[in-house]
């Protein structure tokens, strides 16, 4: 009678190497990425790298700038500005083509100040996008701005 320990050596090495040519083939097109705040709906989001969003949908992106977040992070915002439309304000509540879109806090929950973000028409290869949730660090603020086209990693969607 074979052992439990035998059967799992016999088959460790080939799980094992199928797990990593199943990751490899998909981590080339897919990534997860985890939403640690509550500035969106969802905890689990699968991104589907190279598929670009239509509006209204989730777009993830890289955070181009070292503060306050690691340059690089992963951002999941909702994708409600492209090129060509127009992004206006009224005092600090902001509006895409006439929807508005939120207001921008003057100050972060850490105090600092916060600079709303840019107005006007959204140039070629820049696009708008919004959490949602009064703190989240979307294009309502000069930090974020338009998001660049190279910036984009893909669409988003919500698992959890």
């Amino acid at each position: 009678m074979r052992s439990r320990y035998s059967t799992w050596q016999e088959i460790r090495f080939p799980l094992i190497l199928w797990l990593m040519a199943a990751y490899l083939a998909v981590s080339g097109s897919y990534m997860l990425a985890f939403n640690l705040t509550e500035s969106l709906p969802g905890t689990v989001f699968v991104i589907c790298k190279d598929t670009f969003p239509d509006s209204g949908e989730f777009v993830a992106f890289r955070w181009e700038r070292n503060w306050p977040y690691p340059k690089g992070s992963i951002f999941v915002k909702r994708l409600v500005g492209l090129p060509g439309s127009r992004v206006t304000t009224q005092g600090r509540d902001f509006y895409v083509d006439g929807r508005a879109v939120g207001q921008a806090k003057e100050r972060a929950r850490t105090g600092e100040p916060l600079i709303p973000g840019p107005v006007g028409v959204i140039p070629e290869g820049s696009y708008y996008v919004a959490g949602g949730h009064p703190d989240s660090l979307d294009s309502r603020y000069q930090l974020t701005g338009w998001v660049k086209r190279d910036q984009v990693i893909g669409r988003a969607f919500r698992l959890i």
